[in-house]
């Protein structure tokens, strides 16, 4: 069973029911990926504010690579112990470098970190599920001009109403098509903003550079307001 990072002031261990309420590796395994790749970039960071040494900060990437890969392999040792993915990354990688392991988390919190990455995870599926509505736009596209004078019967009240062209038939799909993709990339704008920094409530005091970060992970802005973040 993995030591919990929390719970200090409780005498007795955590009843099993409420460990398996409480736990979310489930599901946020998916988020290693994130997860992960927001720590690199916080790394990054506290070797510009002076909190890491660039050894240091090189030799906890090339650590948080190896875990990574680790995962991509499939379930890590005795993962279902574990409360979530952030702390399985966590003691594996205290597991490799030891206690400069726990340096990583300086001038972060659970809070931001966890808002990174689902920003970080959902922006990657807006993106994936845009390219993929761009490409049955363009083959709804090649169908209709291979089908310009192909008619078939159009229907309403499930009745045959008129005739139509296949191909006005087909565009019919292309403009919900385009409406989704629209939608999908006014919703990537609003993800797109990075929210580490912001830490458990009211920001850091570590000299962290935001504009660093954002930029690493390809952020097109930072957040504005610690608490909206």
């Amino acid at each position: 069973m993995a030591e919990k990072t929390w719970g200090g002031r409780f005498k007795e261990s955590i009843d099993e029911l409420v460990d398996r309420f409480n736990a979310s590796i489930g599901f946020d395994r998916n988020l290693y990926k994130e997860d992960i790749q927001g720590s690199i970039a916080h790394c990054k960071a506290l070797a510009k504010a002076g909190v890491l040494t660039e050894e240091e900060c090189q030799c906890i990437i090339k650590a948080l690579r190896e875990i990574r890969e680790e995962l991509d392999k499939g379930p890590y040792p005795d993962e279902a112990s574990y409360e979530d993915i952030h702390t399985l990354v966590e003691r594996a990688l205290v597991n490799k470098v030891g206690e400069l392991g726990e340096k990583l988390h300086t001038g972060r919190s659970r809070n931001d970190q966890v808002a990174l990455d689902m920003r970080l995870y959902v922006r990657n599926a807006c993106q994936r599920i845009i390219s993929l509505i761009r490409e049955a736009k363009h083959a709804l596209v090649s169908q209709a001009e291979n089908n310009l004078d192909v008619i078939i019967p159009g229907y309403t009240h499930m009745q045959r109403a008129q005739p139509v062209l296949l191909a006005h038939h087909l565009m019919a799909y292309y403009e919900m098509l385009k409406r989704d993709r629209e939608r999908f990339e006014q919703g990537l704008a609003r993800i797109n903003v990075l929210p580490l920094g912001s830490a458990a409530l009211a920001g850091t005091t570590f000299a962290l550079d935001r504009d660093l970060v954002a930029k690493e992970l390809g952020f097109k802005a930072v957040s504005a307001n610690s608490m909206d973040a």
